[in-house]
């Protein structure tokens, strides 16, 4: 069994610091085995998991790279922003928090019925509006960093 361990520590509320997770044969990073996975692909998947992750590190440049639960890359900045799946007729973008990200463009397609969690689809031959994904992704980033501001503050 091949777990994925940290390697480094987390980010620090101020983002000083980027985290990244090892798996323990290989060594690759998460940056790595996200690489990896674009290339296993090898067909429109690979290709969007690809776009996706680019309008993602272009909207947040911070952003932190991660590869949890046996192989689902994971995007974080004071906290998951989203995830990355591939299934075989989709990828699958879901936010941690999206339920409580206002999405005036109305990316989210999936995972609409939950309190917690919302979804984007995307099917070949879809097209994604950059603009509007960016803006979802800001948004995210900062809801996460304005939740981790009040739990520090709380502790303080």
């Amino acid at each position: 069994m091949v777990r994925a361990i940290p390697t480094k520590k987390k980010a620090t509320a101020s983002g000083n610091r980027k985290s990244g997770l090892k798996e323990e044969r290989g060594g690759d990073t998460a940056s790595q085995l996200i690489d990896a996975r674009i290339k296993e692909l090898s067909d429109w998947r690979g290709e969007m998991l690809a776009r996706i992750r680019r309008f993602i590190k272009q909207a947040d440049p911070d952003v932190v790279e991660e590869w949890k639960w046996r192989g689902v890359p994971v995007w974080s900045h004071a906290g998951i922003i989203c995830t990355g799946e591939t299934y075989k007729n989709v990828v699958k973008m879901t936010f941690a928090k999206g339920a409580s990200l206002e999405d005036p463009a109305g990316l989210f397609n999936a995972s609409l019925e939950g309190n917690t969690r919302r979804a984007i689809d995307v099917h070949e031959g879809d097209k994604i509006d950059e603009k509007a994904l960016k803006a979802l992704i800001r948004a995210a980033v900062a809801l996460n960093t304005s939740s981790a501001a009040r739990r520090s503050g709380a502790r303080a």
